[in-house]
């Protein structure tokens, strides 16, 4: 009989999450998070990697994105459905897992649709800290819903940026955004339009919810230096920067063959020249070129990201005590004997036998 070793998958619930971050606060889980990115974007040949999976609708899509080195496997699952507003629902939802690659045993099974937004707004900064000259300090963000928040704080304490220049087709938006980084050092400029917002912005964040292709950023509107970090265009059809913008900047991909599916360069030709970021966070590309140089992160996001976040949660929730244990999988006495579970479980059973 084979020696019998007892494992629990530990859960993290949304609520969980919430006391995490609450407890560590904002600015320490941004920061953690972005190590966490920047020390797996250096190993980035350990992985075996692959674009997501996804699920398109007419309403939105559902992916999986998956990601694994030798000793850990993850995946997320996550939605995105710019409709679900008017049913009370985030447009974007999301749950991780990570499992022992040894066994497969899932170890961690975590919320992550606030992870997603913590992440997402870490590796934006994490991009930016590599690619938009030093000393920015204003920022346009364009699109301030609900990623827009984390995209302030990231860019406020990782880069140092000072002022934000506020910009949404819905003003409630904007009010929104602004009610809730009072106190937190940023100064914020709500203005009439895009092109009013990015006047005399060193960073251009754009964070659109619409599934279109859409031409937010228009090439009238760039500036000498200005480093643009587009992260709304993140699946088919879904666009922000007209064509033109790219054409005249140097454009940075998280892992090239998902974002010529998914980014804004899905506009342009398969062979447009664009750089991976981990070679210029590894030393291998040199990034912007000069201080004129117009620079493009052309984030989708990638499972690699949500790698890192997941074991940030996993290590803060082991310092924090935090989490539940599960019995996802179930215990087995015998491996081999999977039916006996219903013998056992099942009383009847338990007196045929």
């Amino acid at each position: 009989m084979p020696s019998h070793h007892p494992f629990s998958t530990r859960y993290l619930s949304a609520t969980d999450v919430i006391d995490m971050v609450q407890r560590k606060g904002v600015e320490a889980c941004l920061r953690g998070i972005a190590d966490y990115i920047l020390a797996d974007f250096l190993r980035w040949g350990a992985f075996d990697k692959s674009a997501r999976v996804a699920s398109h609708s007419r309403d939105g899509v559902i992916e999986l994105m998956p990601i694994a080195d030798d000793q850990t496997y993850a995946f997320k699952y996550v939605n995105g459905h710019p409709k679900n507003t008017r049913w009370g629902l985030p447009t974007v939802m999301a749950f991780g897992v990570l499992a022992d690659v040894a066994t497969g045993a899932p170890l961690l099974l975590s919320e992550l649709t606030l992870t997603t937004a913590l992440r997402t707004a870490a590796m934006s900064a994490v991009a930016a800290r590599a690619l938009a000259r030093p000393g920015s300090r204003t920022m346009a963000l364009i699109g301030n819903g609900a990623q827009s928040e984390f995209q302030a704080l990231a860019f406020h304490h990782l880069l140092g940026i000072t002022t934000l220049r506020l910009f949404d087709t819905d003003p409630a938006a904007t009010a929104k955004l602004q009610a809730n980084l009072q106190g937190t050092g940023l100064r914020t400029v709500a203005c009439n339009s895009t092109a009013e917002a990015v006047r005399g912005a060193d960073v251009v964040t754009t964070v659109t919810a619409d599934k279109t292709n859409a031409t937010i950023l228009t090439p009238g509107m760039l500036a000498p230096g200005m480093h643009i970090n587009a992260v709304g265009g993140d699946c088919p059809g879904k666009t922000e920067l007209h064509a033109d913008v790219l054409r005249q900047a140097q454009v940075f991909v998280e892992y090239a063959p998902q974002t010529r599916i998914e980014g804004d360069v899905q506009q342009l030709p398969a062979d447009f020249g664009v750089t991976e970021l981990w070679e210029v966070l590894a030393g291998q590309h040199t990034g912007r070129a000069s201080d004129a140089a117009i620079t493009v992160f052309d984030s989708v996001g990638f499972a690699l990201e949500d790698f890192s976040a997941l074991r940030f949660l996993r290590d803060t929730a082991a310092e924090l005590g935090m989490g539940q244990p599960i019995e996802l999988i179930p215990q087995l006495s015998d491996p081999k004997n999977l039916f006996g579970l219903l013998r056992t479980h099942n009383p009847l059973l338990r007196a045929v036998a």
